[in-house]
């Protein structure tokens, strides 16, 4: 530590390294330091699940939403297994998606328009009163999601 003085009668200490317990360096550093950061990929792009937020009536309506078919569920833990694309509209509640091997997880929610893909393995946890409106795809449909 080196004391530096200052205009009151007593000498004020300031630290001249990062830690206590650590000798002060001299010169250049003998073991550089790298910080490396992982971004985190969110769970809908490693999985490739593709939600649409709030979506609108237009787009609603020109994907014919009020003729798919309903399912709806309290609360509950179901574990799923889409053999083939599925187009999900949340009409009421939330659903928390853990894909399987995953300690993330993904949430949907009232208004969301999810697009599962084939083969993905998940739990879905419903926290209570849930409704959605889903249709399965079948190869080569395409609806811009």
């Amino acid at each position: 530590m080196a004391t530096v003085p200052c205009f009151s009668t007593t000498p004020t200490r300031v630290r001249t390294h990062r830690s206590a317990h650590l000798p002060p360096q001299f010169g250049p550093r003998r073991s550089p330091t790298s910080v490396t950061a992982r971004i985190k990929k969110p769970v809908e792009e490693l999985y490739n699940i593709r939600p649409e937020r709030n979506v609108a009536e237009e787009r609603l309506e020109e994907l014919g939403v009020s003729r798919w078919e309903r399912w709806e569920s309290g609360k509950c833990k179901l574990k799923w297994e889409w053999h083939v694309d599925q187009l999900v509209y949340i009409t009421k509640g939330s659903v928390r998606v853990v894909p399987r091997d995953c300690k993330d997880e993904a949430w949907f929610y009232e208004g969301d328009l999810v697009r599962y893909p084939k083969w993905l393995e998940a739990a879905l946890y419903f926290q209570g009163p849930y409704e959605e409106r889903y249709r399965f795809l079948a190869y080569g449909d395409d609806l811009s999601l």
